[in-house]
Formats: structure tokens, sequence, C-alpha cells
């Protein structure tokens, strides 16, 4: 993947991404693999996709001369994650969130670009179904 085509979508991209591996970062530290397998899995597992997401961004915005945007100090985080629920309700409006920001680069990209973005918005319209959403004709839209 190239930044060349469109390096503001892909920031935007990696703003979110950053936002992500910080939040699932945080949701991992408030799951238990012994008393809730199926959530640290699913958690685990976005962690490590938005990571190498992340990363993928990062050198194609870097091959092509670009400077990525930084990772902000922090991100918003609920009060209160001691619930598998409240841990599920963060993780949906997360990939909710991810799959808006990829809808965006598929409408501002073309080629590799946008290739990369649609794989990326069918992950995160499917990881959120793991995490409590519905189904849905357009996600991301």
């Amino acid at each position: 993947m190239s930044a060349a085509a469109n390096p503001e979508a892909l920031q935007t991209a990696l703003a979110a991404e950053h936002a992500a591996v910080f939040v699932y970062g945080a949701l991992g530290g408030q799951t238990s693999q012994s008393s809730n397998p199926t959530l640290y899995a699913a958690v685990t597992d976005a962690y490590v996709t938005h990571r190498t997401r992340r990363d993928d961004l990062i050198a194609a915005l870097e091959a092509d001369g670009q400077e990525p945007i930084a990772a902000e100090p922090g991100y918003d985080l609920p009060a209160d994650l001691a619930t598998a629920s409240a841990i599920s309700r963060r993780a949906l409006a997360l990939e909710r969130a991810c799959a808006a920001t990829y809808a965006y680069v598929v409408g501002s990209t073309t080629d590799d670009q946008r290739s990369w973005a649609v794989e990326a918005l069918l992950d995160a319209a499917t990881r959120a179904l793991a995490f409590g959403g519905e189904p849905e004709q357009l996600p991301g839209l």
C-alpha cells in the first residue's frame, strides 16, 4: 500500500488506529483469560489486528516521505470497565468508529489503498459482531 494517492485519508486512519491500540490495551488489562476466555480472546485479537494495521499505515506513510501523525497522550475510556458488558460496549463503539473511518478511507482512495481500506472496513464490521453489534447493510455509514 502506498500513501502517495491520498496521504490525508491514511493519516485519518492512522489516528483511529492509534486510538484503537490504546483503548484495546486498556480493555485487555480488564479482561481475564480464566474467567471470560471468549472476551479475552476477542479483545486480544482486536489489539493485535489494530496494532498491525497501525504499523502498516506508519510504514506506508514513511515510505512515501510523509510524517505519520503521532498518537495522542491518552484516549477516552469509560470510568467503569469492571464488567464484561462494559468492556464489550466500549469495544463495540471502537469498532463502529473504525468502520466509519475506513468507510471514509474507501471513499477517498483508489487502487491498493481502497482495497486495503475495504478489508479493514469488513474486518471492523465483522469484529463488531463479536462485541454484540448487529449486522448492517452499509457498515461505517
